[in-house]
């Protein structure tokens, strides 16, 4: 999953947000975190999803969606 936050505090929410639903719902926890908002990237490990939190400027540098263009698109929101 790949997702994009506007400021570092934006970045530090998505990832709270995302970190304490998966918690609540499945009560499962992320098997490794890297970064924060003041990287502009955050990896959330969680063995069969992986999700990348990036600041704008990141997300286009990195491009990831590049790399893996040929996998499915799950959805979408802009």
């Amino acid at each position: 999953m790949i997702c994009t936050g506007t400021s570092d505090r934006q970045l530090d929410a998505i990832v709270e947000r995302i970190r304490t639903n998966i918690k609540q719902k499945h009560d499962i926890t992320a098997w490794h975190v890297e970064g924060d908002g003041r990287s502009g990237w955050t990896l959330l490990d969680y063995n069969s999803v992986v999700v990348h939190v990036f600041s704008e400027e990141l997300r286009t540098y990195y491009d990831l969606e590049s790399v893996w263009k040929g996998a499915r698109v799950l959805l979408r929101i802009q």
